[in-house]
């Protein structure tokens, strides 16, 4: 659970100084900034919708979404019997992400967005969003390879082989004319 919070503080602490270092800057800025020709650029948008751009004017919705998947994802980090480094690192990411974009949305009332991918035609993000966003495919792959994923199919096996070694018991038993152990 620790690294989970170190995470999420140090996902919403980077999101946060970026956010207000473009604000101060690229704000009054009459077009962005290349920052690898062709690649990457930074470019000040005041996104009101969810991630990148979409559902605008929901933003505050968005808030209480946020809540319930960092409410979910503690839940989980603290209920869970068995759970994967990599669950937490997920976890730990979507947090942090989570919480520094509903934080822009209640404090500004928009999300500041600023990476500008060059070399493909991508909406414009932010770290809250690569926290968000990575954090998900982390903790996905992390639930799908986690202990109790494995111990849930070990016993699962187990049924099954006790399962199929009565039926294999019930058919010796009929072909050799007894009844039943």
């Amino acid at each position: 659970m620790l690294v989970a919070a170190v995470l999420a503080v140090t996902f919403l602490g980077i999101d946060q100084v970026t956010k207000a270092i473009v604000r101060a800057t690229l704000a009054r800025a009459a077009a962005g900034i290349t920052v690898i020709p062709g690649i990457l650029g930074f470019e000040y948008v005041e996104n009101t919708g969810v991630a990148f751009g979409l559902a605008s004017g929901y933003g505050y919705s968005f808030v209480l979404l946020a809540a319930v998947v960092v409410v979910v994802a503690i839940v989980y980090l603290l209920r869970a019997p068995l759970i994967s480094r990599l669950e937490v690192v997920g976890l730990g990411m979507l947090a942090g992400g989570a919480i520094g974009n509903a934080y822009d949305r209640l404090v500004h009332g928009f999300v500041t967005d600023f990476i500008a991918t060059q070399f493909v035609n991508f909406p414009v993000f932010n770290v809250a969003d690569i926290g968000i966003t990575v954090g998900v495919v982390i903790a996905f792959v992390g639930f799908l390879f986690s202990p109790a994923n494995a111990e849930a199919k070990r016993r699962a096996e187990e049924d099954r082989a006790r399962r199929l070694g009565r039926s294999a018991d019930k058919a010796d038993d009929r072909e050799s004319g007894h009844k039943g152990r």
